[in-house]
């Protein structure tokens, strides 16, 4: 019996990646070593920076800076994570802040510039609601995963050391924070901030209806030199991504693997707006629409220096 190849890979703790964390689905020919233990912030930072992991979920914004700066990864077209985002704009509630357009020429702090979720916001803000990016005093709280330089029309800067953003926005200091999470003030229902759209659930099943796009989070990035060496790798993991995701989605049809009282209504309403497959892999016309939008926002907010073909960021996936 030949020997399996190993590689370690890098994740969130899913139901869509369980089967491979549990064994019951394994790659053709490769011995996947999962972690799970990272939350996303390190993860990517510790495979960007040190190439840490053979496979690792990788942000996407992140990802593309990589590309075009010729790091050494290419990805496999797995999206791991996906999410609407116009329920992560939180505001400081005495501001008189009352729409998206009220944003311009307020002070709006994040935790980083390149984070997915923030490319995103920036992106639907400006061409979806009308509010220019360089329209936007930016503070940012951390460093960059990589730095580069922001374009000279951007108004960024970073915020003193040992601030933080939701304290900032608590006191007044800033007008609203974009964030990939639901920051502290919301969760403790401090009324001193809300979120820009109340009605955030229906603005993004508009957004959806209006675009097609259920905005693309993360990918799956290898090590080059592991597909350069092992050519084979990415068609292998990819069918096992499929499988395991298949898995994960008939398991879902049983309303009593979560426990939510209205789960079953909720995938069923989730199949009426979105399709069968919301979280579908491969470049099919959907995704090819989704990532071209995110390079176009990573262009135009001066992340990347041109916009990449969407068929240049993957490996490829089709080899038997």
């Amino acid at each position: 019996m030949s020997k399996k190849l190993h590689l370690t890979f890098a994740c969130g703790d899913y139901e869509i990646t369980r089967p491979l964390q549990d064994g019951s689905v394994q790659p053709d020919g490769i011995e996947l070593a999962v972690r799970t233990e990272l939350d996303a912030e390190a993860r990517h930072a510790r495979m960007m920076r040190d190439g840490e992991f053979d496979v690792a979920e990788l942000s996407m914004s992140n990802f593309l800076v990589a590309r075009f700066h010729r790091l050494p990864f290419v990805a496999i077209p797995v999206f791991l994570h996906r999410r609407f985002r116009h329920g992560f704009i939180f505001i400081n509630a005495t501001k008189g802040i009352e729409n998206a357009r009220d944003l311009i020429g307020k002070k709006v702090g994040m935790r980083h510039f390149q984070t997915t979720s923030n490319l995103w916001v920036r992106g639907i803000l400006h061409h979806e609601h009308q509010v220019p990016y360089q329209s936007v005093h930016w503070l940012k709280q951390g460093k960059e995963t990589v730095e580069v330089e922001p374009p000279g029309t951007l108004r960024l800067e970073l915020i003193p050391a040992g601030q933080n953003i939701g304290r900032m926005l608590l006191e007044g200091e800033l007008d609203a924070v974009i964030d990939p999470e639901i920051i502290q003030p919301v969760l403790d229902k401090d009324r001193r901030v809300k979120r820009l759209f109340e009605n955030y659930k229906e603005v993004e099943i508009g957004y959806y209806l209006n675009t097609g796009i259920f905005p693309i989070m993360h990918t799956t990035a290898i090590r080059q030199e592991i597909v350069e060496r092992y050519p084979w790798v990415p068609a292998n993991l990819m069918q096992a991504f499929a499988r395991a995701k298949e898995i994960a989605m008939q398991k879902m049809a049983n309303p009593r693997m979560v426990p939510l009282a209205w789960f079953r209504h909720s995938l069923e309403e989730q199949e009426g707006i979105l399709g069968p497959d919301p979280w579908a892999y491969g470049l099919g016309a959907a995704n090819q629409k989704n990532l071209a939008t995110l390079i176009q926002y990573s262009h135009e907010q001066g992340l990347i220096g041109k916009r990449i073909p969407v068929d240049e960021l993957f490996a490829e996936t089709t080899r038997s």
